[in-house]
C-alpha cells in the first residue's frame, strides 16, 4: 500500500533553515504521475497547501515564495521542501500529500490528496 513518511523538522529560530522530506513507496505508478506536496496546519487554523510538484512542475503560494523551495528526486521517489528564512508563523505542523494525476494541470497545493503521511512538526521561535 501506498505510505508517505516525513521527517526532517524540529526547532529554529526565525531567520533560520530546515529540509524536509518525504518518501514515496507502494507506488503503483510511475512516479511522473504522482502529484506531491506539502501541506501544513497551525494549531487552530484549517490545513494550508503551500506546494506542489508533478513531473517537474512546480507550485508554491504567495505566502512562501521566495522562502520555500519544492524538489523531488525521482529515483529515491522523495520529496523535498527547503525552507528559509523562517518566520515564527511557519510554525505548523507538515504534512506530505499525494495522489495520482493524469496532467499537470490536475496537481497544485489545494487539490484533494488521497494519501497522507503523519506529519513533522516544524518550530519557530
Amino acid at each position: 500500500h501506498v505510505q508517505l513518511v516525513e521527517s526532517g523538522g524540529g526547532s529554529v529560530q526565525a531567520g533560520g533553515s530546515l529540509k524536509l522530506s518525504c518518501a514515496l513507496s507502494g507506488w503503483p505508478f510511475s512516479f511522473s504521475k504522482v502529484c506531491m506536496a506539502w501541506v501544513r496546519q497551525a494549531p487552530g487554523k484549517e490545513r494550508e497547501g503551500i506546494a506542489s510538484f508533478y513531473d517537474g512542475t512546480v507550485i508554491d503560494v504567495d505566502s512562501v515564495q521566495g522562502r520555500f523551495a519544492i524538489s523531488a528526486d525521482n529515483a529515491k521517489r522523495t520529496l523535498y521542501l527547503q525552507m528559509n528564512s523562517l518566520k515564527p508563523e511557519d510554525t505548523a505542523m507538515y504534512y506530505c500529500a499525494a495522489s495520482y494525476a493524469q496532467l499537470a494541470d490536475s496537481c497544485h497545493p489545494t487539490r484533494v490528496f488521497a494519501y497522507w503521511g503523519r506529519g513533522t512538526q516544524v518550530t519557530v521561535s
